[in-house]
Parts: structure tokens; C-alpha cells; sequence
């Protein structure tokens, strides 16, 4: 009996202390660790392969102070982009709106961030469904894309459409509903699977604990709890980071840069500087399949105790038929 087995890519983002992006680094510095045992890195790519981002803009009423801003952040984003790299443009207030499909041609792209109003949209009345803009833009335009992935949601995080509470199981499907209805499980699931990392910017106040030290120190467990109400964080900015958690990426917020333009030249610096390790999810002396399921993810620089490594939360196996 002879057993395939395909790798698991897993994309990271290493950052310094200062929160700037960490090149050169090579195979031998990283560790990956699949429900806590140790594998061996069989791929692993540091290459400037060009990338594929998606803006996802909020223009829901809540963000109407915050438009003009958060056009200019998506337009200094687009600027710091590698030539080669591409971006599409898309925009939700109720429902979700394609601007642009990935064009690496930039007046394209300034022209689609350009026609995101606030204004034009507020006949689309329903709320806000920020969870499923990203699931759209995850599921249909990501469809068949290789190389380096990511979604930028500009966003102040107030969804209107899943229903989400501190409850852990607000996020789940839940008895009595639709097998059809998207929960915010789907949206990580399919973000996972497809190892799409997530840069959140909220235009909202960061959460006084929310530190970024306070973050990493956080990776391994939901961050879904209500707890969070004692320690002062709104749940739709504790929704936003277990996105970024369960995906991979990193959560910004607007109004604490020296310059928007600063954040988004960051954010490009990283996409860029990704590194792409791969391992074999059975050991290679077992024909053992991984068990169906979530299984958790945990990449390390040993000996580099300054230095941050993001990356998704877990990977997803399927029952078999």
C-alpha cells in the first residue's frame, strides 16, 4: 500500500520589536510544530513572488468620519506595493461590492479606491456584514491564486450580520439555523484552508491591553471570551483579532500612526517579506493519515526571543467520504 500525502504551506510573518519586517532568514532558523509535535520544514520559500492583495473597504454608515481617511490609507497601501505585485478593490457596506478584479496596472487601482463612497452606499440599508465582504472576497476572487495571498480590511470592526456575542458559540453554527447561514468559523475556516493572511486596520481606539506583546502572548487560545468585557475590550475589536489570530496576519489601528502612509508602507514591507514553510502533516515513518479535524500550528525561531512570528492558527482536515 503506498500513501500520498500533500504538504502543508504555512505563510509567516516575522517581525523585529519595532514591529518592522525581518529578511534573510533561511530553513534551518524556523520550527514548526503540528498539535505540539515538532516536523520537518520539506518546502520553504523566501522569495519576492509576486503577491496577490485584496482592500476590502468599509462603507457602511459607522464609518462615515472615517472615510476620507481610510481611502487615503488604501491609496498609500497601493503606492507601497511591489511593482509586480496585485491588488483588487472591494467595498461592503450591506452587500458586498467588486470595484476592481487584481490588476497590477496602479492608476486601475487608485481609480477603483477612488469610487468607494460612503455617501453612495447609504441606500443600502441591513447593517454592516464585514464577515461576509471577507468571505466573498476569500472564497471567489482568491479562486485558483497561488504565491503570497492577503486581504487589507479597512474597517472600525462593528459587524451587523453574524450575530456576534462574547460567547464562544455565537460564532458556530447554531441548532436551529440554516446548514447555509455564515458563521464566523466558515470565514476563518476558508481563510486557513487557503492560508490567506489578514491585515486589519481599525479606525477605532486600540484596547488599552490589547499590546501587541499582549496579542502574541495570546496566539495558541481563542481570544473569544467574556472576559474581555473586565479587561475593557469591545467584542467587535476582540472578533477582528481572533480573525487575524486564526489567519495569520496583523491587526492595526488607524488613529495611533505617526503617518498613514508609515502603517501602509509596513504593512506592504511585510507582505513582501513573508516567509512559505511546508511540512509533511504524518511522520515519515508512519502511513498514518492526520486525523480529521483542526489541527494547531506553531512556528519558532529558537533562540530569537525578540522576534515575533504570525502565522494561522491551525489547518483543516476534512472527514474522508
Amino acid at each position: 500500500m503506498r500513501v500520498v500525502t500533500q504538504t502543508v504551506r504555512v505563510t509567516c510573518i516575522v517581525s523585529a520589536e519595532d514591529g518592522s519586517a525581518v529578511p534573510g532568514l533561511r530553513r534551518r532558523d524556523f520550527r514548526i510544530f503540528d498539535d505540539g509535535v515538532e516536523h520537518p520544514i520539506v518546502f520553504f520559500d523566501a522569495s519576492a513572488q509576486p503577491a496577490s492583495v485584496a482592500l476590502v473597504i468599509d462603507a457602511s454608515p459607522s464609518v462615515m468620519r472615517d472615510s476620507t481617511e481610510m481611502k487615503q490609507a488604501a491609496a498609500a497601501l497601493v503606492g507601497a506595493l511591489a511593482p509586480l505585485d496585485q491588488a483588487a478593490v472591494v467595498d461592503f457596506s450591506a452587500h458586498t461590492y467588486l470595484q476592481l478584479s487584481f490588476s497590477d496596472i496602479r492608476e486601475q487601482i487608485l481609480r477603483a479606491v477612488e469610487r468607494v463612497s460612503v455617501t453612495d452606499l447609504l441606500s443600502d440599508t441591513g447593517g454592516s456584514n464585514i464577515y461576509e465582504a471577507v468571505y466573498l472576497t476569500a472564497s471567489r476572487l482568491f479562486r485558483g491564486r497561488t504565491g503570497r495571498k492577503a486581504i487589507v480590511l479597512l474597517t472600525d470592526g462593528q459587524d451587523s450580520g453574524l450575530g456576534l456575542s462574547l460567547d464562544p458559540a455565537s460564532a458556530a453554527p447554531r441548532p436551529g439555523q440554516p446548514d447555509n447561514r455564515l458563521t464566523f468559523d466558515d470565514v476563518a475556516r476558508l481563510l486557513a484552508a487557503q492560508d490567506i493572511q489578514v491585515f486589519a486596520v481599525s479606525t477605532e481606539n486600540r484596547p488599552r491591553i490589547m499590546t501587541p506583546e499582549w496579542l502574541a502572548a495570546h496566539q495558541s487560545a481563542t481570544l473569544i471570551s467574556p472576559d474581555a468585557l473586565r479587561l475593557g475590550i469591545p467584542p467587535y475589536t476582540l472578533y477582528l483579532a481572533e480573525l487575524v489570530r486564526r489567519a495569520g496576519g496583523q491587526l492595526y489601528f488607524l488613529n495611533e500612526a505617526a503617518t498613514v502612509a508609515e502603517t501602509f508602507r509596513r504593512i506592504a514591507e511585510k507582505i513582501r517579506a513573508e516567509y512559505t514553510l511546508g511540512f509533511y502533516p504524518v511522520s515519515a515513518s508512519s502511513a498514518q493519515a492526520a486525523s480529521p479535524g483542526w489541527h494547531a500550528l506553531r512556528v519558532a525561531l529558537p533562540g530569537e526571543p525578540d522576534i515575533r512570528v504570525s502565522n494561522r492558527a491551525a489547518y483543516y482536515v476534512p472527514a474522508g467520504p
